[in-house]
């Protein structure tokens, strides 16, 4: 039976950890449930090239994703990597989702566990220059700056990560940063970082302008700061927060300042989780933890119909 004849006890929107987590919970109540999964599997997760903080687990977050994946497909569950364009419907007609494909998708309750997207970066030639020297995946494009020089903007534990990583990789690595010290990112970040001989620390600054070198056959940039000062680099990587991935709902649903969503304010079946839910420490043991319990309330609300 296609997919736009099919009646859904489940529809979880994302495939990162909130999601496969709910994934998990809802095949094991014997729901019928697929996951439209994004254009990939895992979220930011999947980006993550060594997992430290997520208890009992070694490894990359891909192979995290991995194992989820094929956890929750154990039970059941079907994932497919479609994005949902729009939500319509209600709880008693069943709610109707657009996928990308063309397709639609019917179900009696929906997750929302589409996560979050970095921030992009906005001043003069970022979005021009965006891959072709600035990027917002060190996992992912690291690797064509082997032995070259790189910007990392940014202080929490995002541009940490990506600082650390990187200095594998670079001859060098500045860190941008417009505060004069990093309070958001984790004590054992900061030591990692000091210690790296390959990682300067620009406090109190910030940038306003990114630009080709003219004439360079290397396709070197130029970046400048807010004071005027001018650094050559071959890359710059940002990593300046993130805004949650909700565009394809409706303007009259509530959104926090990020795009985030709070789950008392969304119509009965429809539930969140994730770093798209409001209010929540963005780390993958709160995304399954949202997950588990966004899958548990849409279980109790199914069998109470």
């Amino acid at each position: 039976m296609s997919d736009e004849f099919t009646m859904y006890d489940v529809i979880i929107l994302g495939s990162g950890p909130a999601g496969l987590t709910a994934a998990l919970y809802a095949g094991r109540a014997n729901k019928k449930t697929i996951v439209l999964g994004g254009d990939r599997l895992g979220g930011q997760m999947a980006g993550i090239a060594t997992l430290e903080n997520y208890p009992g687990w070694r490894g990359s977050g891909m192979e995290l994703a991995e194992f989820m994946k094929g956890q929750a497909e154990s039970f059941g569950a079907e994932v497919v990597f479609v994005s949902a364009k729009s939500i319509d419907g209600d709880a008693e007609s069943g709610f109707n989702i657009l996928g990308d494909n063309g397709k639609h998708y019917i179900g009696k309750t929906v997750i929302i566990a589409t996560g979050a997207s970095p921030r992009k970066l906005e001043i003069e030639g970022a979005r021009e220059l965006m891959g072709r020297g600035v990027s917002y995946c060190a996992t992912c494009d690291g690797f064509f700056y082997s032995y070259k020089d790189v910007i990392v903007m940014g202080g929490g534990n995002s541009a940490l990560n990506d600082a650390l990583y990187l200095a594998d990789l670079a001859k060098s690595v500045k860190i941008v940063y417009r505060k004069g010290a990093f309070t958001r990112a984790e004590a054992v970040l900061r030591e990692r970082v000091s210690q790296r001989e390959n990682i300067e620390c620009l406090f109190n600054t910030d940038l306003a302008k990114i630009e080709e070198k003219p004439g360079d056959p290397d396709g070197r940039l130029i970046v400048t700061t807010t004071d005027g000062a001018q650094i050559e680099t071959d890359g710059l990587f940002v990593a300046i927060g993130h805004e949650a991935n909700t565009d394809f709902l409706s303007e009259d649903v509530t959104r926090d300042g990020m795009g985030r969503l709070s789950p008392c304010q969304m119509p009965a079946g429809i539930f969140v989780a994730g770093d798209v839910h409001s209010e929540l420490k963005m780390q993958i043991a709160t995304a399954v933890g949202t997950g588990c319990s966004a899958a548990m309330d849409a279980i109790a609300y199914l069998n109470k119909q």
